[in-house]
This record gives structure tokens, sequence and C-alpha cells, in this order.
């Protein structure tokens, strides 16, 4: 896949990606709410996941000027037509709309490519992710509460949005007009 937003080119992942990808996961701020990796399973990810996978898991973030930037889940789960959207980005790209940027495409091609039902997405991030999804037209459906074991060892809630196709064509979403 390869769609091209106004800063971003989001593109199939390849092994070229390992050092880049590795430079985001590793960064334990950027990563706060994932499962750490070390670089050898990074490695078998990026391998696993996102490159030999069919159709991949997860797609490349890169600027349109310069090099990848994100990690973007875009994973068909539960039943076809049902796909989970996710993101992590370079903390030095943080605040520039690029994770909206890439979500919008993303949905926008969800929806209207692959005649999706339904876009998902969970986080325990109540301060970056949630309002984000918020902002995408998703809807808080529920939270699942103290259901995740947090990198800092507290227990969190993890909260589930959905965007129903219907909701994105009558232009609530918020990513289109």
């Amino acid at each position: 896949m390869r769609l091209e937003t106004d800063r971003l080119i989001i593109r199939d992942f390849t092994m070229d990606d390992l050092p880049a990808l590795w430079d985001i996961f590793r960064d334990e701020e950027a990563m706060e709410h994932m499962a750490p990796m070390t670089e050898g399973e990074t490695e078998g990810f990026l391998r696993s996941f996102c490159v030999e996978r069919t159709p991949p898991g997860a797609f490349a973030a890169q600027l349109r000027d310069g090099g990848l930037v994100g990690y973007v889940l875009f994973n068909q789960v539960d039943a076809p037509g049902i796909y989970e959207l996710g993101w992590v980005f370079r903390r030095d790209c943080w605040g520039r709309g690029l994770a909206r940027e890439a979500s919008a495409a993303l949905l926008e091609h969800a929806f209207t490519a692959l005649d999706a039902h339904k876009v998902i997405a969970q986080t325990e991030d109540t301060v970056r992710a949630a309002p984000l999804l918020e902002r995408l037209g998703m809807v808080r459906e529920g939270t699942f509460r103290r259901h995740s074991l947090g990198r800092d060892g507290n227990w969190k809630d993890i909260h589930w949005y959905g965007l129903l196709r219907e909701e994105y064509a009558n232009g609530t979403d918020g990513t289109h007009p």
C-alpha cells in the first residue's frame, strides 16, 4: 500500500527500515503505552508482522521530504471489515499533527477503498491518544477497568474507540468535509 498526504507517505515497511524503527521503539517515552522490545524482538516483529505478513499489520509513515518518522498500526481484526488503528511516532515529531494526518488517510482508505464496516482503536493514553481519537470522530465505546499492567507497575484502564462506516460517510468523523 502507498498513501500520500500533504506531508507524509504511508507505505509498506521493508527490512531496511529496521534502524529507524528501532530508534522509535527504543525510546521509552515514545513507547510508554506499549510493551518494550529489544532490538532483536523489533527485527522479528518488523519481519513477521509488517514485511512478510499478507496483508501487513502496520505501515511506515515517512516524511515526503525525509525518512521514517512513525509506525502506523492498521490491522484487520475480529472479522472481515473491521480494522484496528494505532500509531507510534518519533518524539521529535510530536505536536505537529502527523499522527492525525496519517490516521485520517488510513480512515479514508479503510472506508473508501476497503469498504470497511468499522475502525477501532484502544488506548490507555488519555492525555494524547484519546483526544486525538475523539478529534478523528471515533466514539469511546467502553473502558476495561484496570485491564493492562503499565510499565510503571500500575494497572491501567484500556479505552476502546470505534468509528462506523455510516458515521464516516455522514462526515461526523472530523477527518473530511
